[in-house]
């Protein structure tokens, strides 16, 4: 029961058409174009574009009376579409239908193509009646254009005492943008609309910041769990509206982080955990689209095991959330298991929350992640086993280890793409210098592997002079040939002190070579090669500290050190000081906001500020989070993202 629709491309990239159809404005649109076409009698197909199948999927077709379906390319012809068999668009002259259906926006054109074979008295309706006005567009000569659509969701709560809060920074303006906006649809889990504004976005670097509790607040709600529709007018540069998800809550207990969903929904997930003993583990199925994802769409299965896949066997409306217990349809599994998800494209990236229970059942903390999408496209690449003496260590995914005098640092590689049966790796432990510690091969992983590497096992007596340093996975050809380039992990941080844990989860790339292969080192902003940093620090507030662990990964011999900038900045963009910071290559820095800047410094940035991290000679990768010290220890933990 997945949904027949084109989201993301690796070669093309992110579809327009999905977002277009799926955008929240026009679903009532869509409504009374549907009941216009029941009422019409025999209806008449144009679908020049192909665009018929992901119409009907998003707005059933159910009692339209169709005569017949024409379609412009030849290859096309004989083929099903919506039900019937496709004819040339010659035939159309002999049609004997009431209203012809062109199933295209900016029709005009292409209606000028085939006006002469439209019988007299048919009268035409295309999709630009279900276009969005142009106020809220970027690019109006081009109605499909990416930058039109340049939309996402967040999950998005305020009940209980918990709250959340999307922060970002106005990056599009960096890339020419003049005056962009947010249009802003929040839905309950009912998939009711609550609320949906209008915000001007502040100046070019300027904090973007949307917190639930000032949402209810301004109007008047009550207790919520759902989705924030994110959609931003007038961006430049690119579609992707990238942002950090905090939960915190009245309790100060309560404090996590995650980073924006992909907006592209996926057949697959991967790297969703298994409960521990004393844990739950909650899904949030969230409905990205104008319609109900049916029952028994959304399938769990043990990863490596899909003959064991069980449906949720209940209806999710169109643009609602359902919190799935994974142990309702998984009882018998447990970390560190882990559990892939068949989603069928009803949902972009989905958060998970890990419930921690004590004794009595009762829940003690809590914390938010995401799993990631598992490539259907991917298989084994046998040229990265020959690329060492080019390409180095080739793929890294480097993770922070915390101080391990306080915390615990645990990874659990994920299966991140359904062909692969094993996961051949190696994993290098680094001091901060970027002296190599210990390393140790894992073999060949099966697919269904439930193998967690602690960091202070592979330390195993060694020593880490800083006190902290990183991990870096790396294939291991001598175990096997089974590289795909997609190797990802899950990474969970323990404070031995008060028992909050944190987790974030990502995937390897090539890093710091001038080499390039197949799109790596990745670029955001240009061709590759990637080689250097812009990353995004949002500061804390409300008493909590910014803690941040940037890697300085490097695939072959690259500089000896960085030379990265800190720009400590205001919420309306202005820099109020900066530090430099040189990284030794293979090594890392971990460090507190408070630490780099003093607190006079820090009160001029005041709240919602952010430090810009800058580096024109490499290309780091980084992870952030929050951090409440005192007795509740709370801190949360995920990647950075650039822009």
């Amino acid at each position: 029961m997945a949904l027949r629709i084109e989201t993301f491309s690796n070669v093309t990239g992110g579809n327009a058409v999905f977002k277009a159809l799926g955008h929240p404005l026009v679903a009532p649109k869509a409504d009374k174009l549907l009941m216009e076409l029941r009422c019409a009698g025999p209806v008449a197909v144009y679908d020049p574009l192909g665009l018929a199948v992901p119409f009907a999927e998003l707005f059933p077709l159910t009692g339209v009376e169709i005569a017949a379906v024409y379609v412009q390319d030849v290859q096309k012809i004989g083929a099903r579409v919506l039900g019937v068999e496709a004819e040339p668009v010659t035939a159309l002259a002999g049609s004997d239908a009431r209203v012809l259906f062109v199933v295209s926006f900016d029709a005009d054109k292409l209606l000028g193509h085939v006006r002469h074979l439209i019988p007299e008295g048919v009268e035409v309706v295309t999709l630009d009646g279900l276009k969005l006005p142009d106020r809220l567009l970027t690019e109006t000569r081009q109605y499909l254009a990416p930058l039109n659509f340049a939309t996402n969701f967040a999950f998005f709560r305020d009940k209980d005492g918990h709250h959340t809060r999307v922060v970002t920074a106005n990056y599009w303006s960096g890339y020419g943008a003049k005056g962009p906006r947010l249009w802003l649809c929040l839905f309950a889990d009912d998939g009711r609309v609550l609320a949906e504004w209008q915000e001007d976005v502040p100046g070019a670097g300027a904090t973007v910041v949307v917190d639930s509790a000032e949402v209810r607040r301004r109007f008047d709600l009550p207790e919520f769990e759902g989705q924030l529709f994110i959609h931003v007018i007038g961006a430049a540069g690119h579609d992707v509206v990238k942002y950090a998800l905090d939960t915190y809550g009245d309790d100060p207990h309560v404090l996590s982080c995650t980073h924006d969903a992909n907006a592209w929904p996926a057949d697959y997930y991967a790297g969703l955990p298994a409960p521990a003993e004393d844990e739950r583990v909650i899904l949030w199925v969230q409905n990205s689209h104008p319609t109900p994802i049916p029952a028994g769409a959304i399938k769990l299965n043990p990863m490596g095991r899909d003959g064991e896949a069980v449906a949720l066997e209940r209806e999710v409306p169109a643009f609602g959330s359902h919190a799935l217990d994974v142990a309702e349809l998984l009882p018998n599994l447990r970390w560190p298991g882990q559990i892939e998800i068949a989603a069928g494209k009803h949902m972009v990236r989905p958060r998970y929350e890990v419930v921690r229970l004590n004794k009595e059942g009762a829940e003690v903390r809590r914390r938010i992640a995401h799993p990631n999408v598992e490539r259907t496209d991917l298989k084994p690449d046998p040229q990265l086993a020959e690329l060492g003496n080019l390409m180095g260590k080739g793929f890294i995914l480097p993770a922070p280890v915390f101080p391990v005098g306080r915390f615990r640092t645990i990874a659990l590689p994920t299966p991140m793409a359904r062909t692969q049966e094993r996961l051949p790796i190696t994993a290098i432990l680094y001091d901060a210098d970027g002296t190599e510690v210990a390393r140790s091969s894992l073999g060949a992983l099966p697919r269904d592997h439930v193998t967690a590497l602690d960091a202070a096992e592979l330390l195993n007596g060694h020593h880490l002079k800083s006190g902290y340093g990183h991990l870096e996975m790396i294939y291991d050809f001598s175990a096997g040939q089974d590289a795909d380039g997609w190797l990802h992990a899950l990474f969970r941080y323990q404070d031995k002190m008060t028992g909050h844990a944190a987790e974030t989860s990502f995937g390897a790339h090539m890093f710091n070579t001038c080499l390039t292969y197949k799109g790596e080192p990745q670029s955001y902003s240009s061709r590759p090669p990637g080689l250097s940093t812009r990353l995004f620090l949002r500061l804390g507030c409300q008493g909590l500290d910014t803690l941040c662990h940037l890697i300085y990964p490097a695939s072959t011999t690259w500089h000896p050190f960085s030379d990265t900038q800190f720009v400590l900045t205001r919420r309306d963009g202005y820099e109020v000081a900066r530090r430099q910071v040189k990284i030794a290559c293979s090594g890392s820095f971990h460090f507190r906001a408070s630490e780099l800047f003093d607190a006079e410094e820090m009160r001029e940035a005041g709240g919602n500020g952010y430090i810009l991290i800058r580096d024109t000679t490499c290309r780091l990768f980084g992870y952030h989070g929050l951090i409440r010290e005192g007795e509740t220890g709370a801190f949360s933990l995920d990647h950075m993202f650039g822009f």
